[in-house]
């Protein structure tokens, strides 16, 4: 892994990789539209096209019988994040034209500015990425799932521009072209039935709203940071970690979608911030009560009912290692897993793993803040407690002390 002593690396997540996946936070889209203040990052579109490839990918699996590679899935939607970031400074129209017509050139010049960045992931991470851009055949279905997924995202975005900016011109021609890009994916069922508008639909418009709820609303800080951005930088972190750590896929996959999901409650309770939480004892377990009861009431009845115990899987303790055996779900100790359930078959969790991820993602949202210069006592208390916390902590086996030390305190 990495020896603090001797400086040298094995595999390992660089600070470069983590403050490039922050850059999209500050990223506006739409930025020459009337739109939202909030929610229209680059951040919190990846994150919500990655819940469409999630929902989509269900469904070619339940309708079609069609066999989703999720990890190649994963990885994908982290390949196209990062060549956005790299590419930010293109409009889409332009963007997707030079593509067409220089795609090759630009995938070579994204990689080289982010081979250096990359090289330490394990999985052959770089390798994969360099596939994925350069073959064309390679992962067609998950390419499939997750460009349609993108215009899906797109599209959410945009009947909330369309309406701020009725008279603009030109936006009837942007809305052809989002409307026919989407067509072009009708083969899935999933785009099918997102399309008719019903309750899948409404799931989905639902999660959008986390996109809306700020982190760390008691305080200023840049960049702003949503819930829904959040949970992908939890989501990746998880990923990153469990390729490092020699995950099973089935573990990678729960990993990745445990973290994407992790506050997905939080849509309808909205985020209740720890000090809060653990102001009054008990009070943090009827939160959880109370959040696990609206999701099988609200937004659980909106997803097909094959999916309801996977979705369950993924929010209800979420912050706990957990395996499936005997029909049933078992909480495990830190190392269990590693030591006797690391297999597909017991469809293990890391949930301390996803927990950590989730304060380390705090970390450095408090982090960047106070290097722009913007102080608070929430963000420096907040900084400092979650180091002294974590600080040199290899828990199950994960080495995250490395992590830490990128952003510490001064």
């Amino acid at each position: 892994m990495f020896d603090s002593d001797s400086g040298e690396a094995g595999n390992m997540i660089s600070r470069e990789l983590i403050e490039l996946i922050y850059e999209a936070a500050s990223i506006q889209r739409w930025n020459d539209h009337i739109r939202p203040h909030r929610g229209f990052t680059e951040l919190d579109k990846q994150a919500h096209k990655m819940i469409f490839a999630y929902v989509l990918a269900k469904f070619e699996e339940d309708d079609r019988g069609k066999g989703v590679d999720w990890k190649r899935l994963i990885e994908g939607g982290i390949f196209e994040f990062l060549h956005r970031i790299v590419l930010t400074d293109i409009k889409p129209p332009i963007f997707h034209q030079l593509m067409a017509e220089k795609g090759a050139l630009l995938n070579n010049w994204v990689l080289g500015r982010l081979e250096e960045k990359l090289t330490g992931l394990g999985g052959d991470f770089l390798g994969n990425m360099e596939k994925y851009l350069q073959q064309e055949e390679y992962c067609r279905l998950e390419k499939k799932i997750l460009k349609a997924s993108h215009y899906l995202a797109t599209n959410w975005e945009f009947k909330i521009i369309f309406n701020l900016n009725a008279s603009l011109f030109g936006l009837e021609d942007t809305k052809a072209k989002i409307e026919d890009e989407i067509e072009e994916h009708y083969e899935l069922a999933g785009v099918q039935k997102l399309q008719l508008g019903k309750k899948t639909s409404n799931f989905m418009d639902m999660v959008g709203q986390l996109r809306f709820q700020q982190r760390w609303a008691q305080t200023p800080r840049i960049p702003e940071t949503s819930v829904m951005g959040h949970m992908l930088i939890v989501a990746m972190l998880s990923y990153f970690l469990s390729i490092e750590a020699g995950a099973c896929n089935k573990r990678i996959y729960n990993n990745f979608f445990g973290g994407l999901f992790h506050d997905l409650p939080e849509v309808l309770t909205r985020d209740i911030v720890s000090p809060v939480k653990r102001s009054v004892p008990g009070l943090d377990e009827l939160i959880k009560g109370i959040e696990q009861r609206q999701l099988e009431e609200k937004l659980l009845p909106l997803l097909p009912s094959a999916w309801h115990k996977e979705i369950k899987y993924f929010t209800e303790d979420e912050f706990k290692n957990r395996i499936f055996k005997n029909d049933g779900v078992r909480f495990v100790g830190a190392g269990e897993i590693d030591r006797e359930y690391n297999q597909d078959i017991f469809s293990p969790l890391d949930g301390e793993l996803v927990k950590i991820c989730d304060q380390f993602a705090a970390y450095v949202e408090a982090y960047m803040s106070l290097s722009h210069g913007i102080r608070s006592r929430h963000l420096a208390e907040g900084h400092q407690q979650i180091y002294r916390m974590y600080r040199g902590s290899t828990p199950a086996g994960f080495d995250f002390g490395y992590l830490f030390d990128y952003f510490k305190p001064e």
